[in-house]
This record gives C-alpha cells, structure tokens and sequence, in this order.
C-alpha cells in the first residue's frame, strides 16, 4: 500500500493544471513560512531527507487538505518540538519562554544570499562502486519501500516498481536517502538517471514510446 504523498501515476486525483511561471507564492504568509524553514534548517538539527519524510508523516487528513506551504510550516513545527528547539508550550503560545541555546546558530539575513547560492550538494565519496553503466537495461525494484526502516522514506516512487528501463547517465555517489532521512547516516551509494517507457509504467498510455527518466539509487535496481 503506498502512502498519500507518492501519487505518481494515481487515478482518481483530477487533472494536473499548471500555474503561470511567474506567481511564486499565492498569499503573503508564503515567503514567511519558506524563510522560517531555511532559517530554522541551519540550526543544523535534521538533514534535507528528514525534513522530506518529516512532511510525509503528517496525517493523511491533514496532508491532503494542507497546501505546499502549509505541509511545510505544519512538518516544521513537529521537528522543533521533536529536536527540542522549541517545547510544545512555547509553540503553543508562538513566543518562546527565555534565551534559546541556539541563537548562535541562527541564519542572518546578510548570510542568506550565500548560503541559498551554494546549496546543498548530496555527492559523496563512497567505497560502494558502480555495477551498472550507461547503455545498461536495468529492473526497478518491485517493492517501491524504504528496505532499513518499515514505513520508512524512499525516493522511489511506486509507479516506476517493477520496471525495466535504461541507464542513461551515472550521477556519481549521492548520499541515500532512505538512511539519512531516519539518521542512520549517509551511505552513499551510485546514483543513476534511468529512462523508464511510457508503455512499462501506465497502464493505457497515451504515448507509448515516451519517457520518464527518473534519478535511481543503486539499491533500488538490478539486472533483470
């Protein structure tokens, strides 16, 4: 049973309408919510893929009437309280109760260009070499589930279980989502674009021979 969150390939959700380029955020409390969760990311007390499964984790009621900022601000204030950057009560009241420990750790504004421009790169050295290569016919795993934790996160969405496809680029060594977004470390591992036909994914597409190339963690593949 996949969760609400991987709706990849799902009926029944209407259709997708794109939104003009140009809007950004939709209602003035937008930008807020995207600067207090920056801000609060570099506290350094969770990682990128904790904060991504942070957001799946909300209730299924809630994260599907929530919009993209409320996910967001809602899976930001169960981390703080989670780490202890805040206490329930603190967050309750919206102020908090004294001096906090990590003011030092706080992003400031004139830091904010800087940090935003050199991202955050997932490469990583890793002593897992690479088994596959371009031109490589390859099989996604049937089971599109996080194999360390039960429930647990995984870029692997659920449409794409099963498939065969092929490699067509080796990113390098990325860090594994799967682990790092339960702590459990890095483990990086080979990273693949894999290009996935239309006919292998839906069930009546409308162009077969399309392509979906999806970015695939070792782990998730094998020699079908």
């Amino acid at each position: 049973m996949t969760r609400v969150h991987d709706m990849g390939g799902r009926f029944g959700d209407g259709p997708v309408v794109p939104e003009p380029e140009h809007v950004k955020f939709h209602a003035d409390w937008h930008p807020r919510a995207l600067a207090v969760t920056l801000a609060s990311g570099s506290l350094g007390l969770w990682n990128l893929d904790v904060s991504r499964h942070a957001r799946e984790c909300l209730s299924p009621k809630d994260y599907g009437r929530f919009s993209y900022y409320e996910k967001w601000i809602s899976a930001l204030a169960d981390l703080l309280v989670e780490t202890g950057a805040l206490t329930p009560e603190e967050l309750a009241k919206g102020q908090s109760d004294g001096p906090s420990d990590l003011a030092d750790k706080r992003l400031a504004a004139a830091a904010v260009a800087g940090v935003l421009a050199k991202g955050g790169p997932a490469t990583r050295p890793s002593n897992v070499a690479p088994v596959f290569a371009v031109g490589d016919v390859v099989q996604v795993r049937s089971m599109p589930e996080n194999m360390q934790v039960s429930g647990g996160h995984t870029r692997l969405p659920a449409y794409a279980a099963g498939a065969v496809g092929t490699v067509v680029r080796l990113h390098g060594t990325h860090v594994l989502p799967d682990s790092n977004a339960h702590r459990l470390g890095e483990a990086p591992e080979p990273l693949y674009a894999v290009a996935l036909k239309a006919r292998d994914i839906w069930a009546h597409p409308e162009h077969p021979e399309d392509e979906v190339i999806l970015d695939l963690w070792q782990s998730y593949l094998s020699a079908p």
